[in-house]
């Protein structure tokens, strides 16, 4: 454990900027989503991206306690958006 107030490691820095990289990149995308909805060609390609070539129909279910259901990827790629939970799962 590093004493507090000392900088990264060259491995914590890594993780840390990776971690940022990935984050600004899912951000990226919403702001495409948000732009151009989930019908546009490229928010369709990411998405199926992110899901193995194919956009899972609805309903979608996920991890979350409060709000489980979605009825399609599309609201649930949305709520992330909204929410900045990038990385939450279905």
């Amino acid at each position: 454990a590093q004493q507090r107030g000392t900088p990264l490691s060259d491995q914590e820095y890594h993780q840390f900027f990776k971690f940022l990289r990935i984050t600004i990149q899912a951000s990226t995308v919403c702001h495409l989503r948000e732009l151009y909805g989930c019908k546009n060609s490229l928010v369709q390609r990411l998405d199926e991206y992110e899901n193995h070539g194919v956009i899972p129909p609805g309903p979608i279910c996920s991890e979350l306690p409060g709000n489980p259901f979605f009825h399609n990827f599309c609201t649930f790629s949305l709520y992330r958006c909204i929410m900045k939970k990038y990385f939450l799962k279905v």
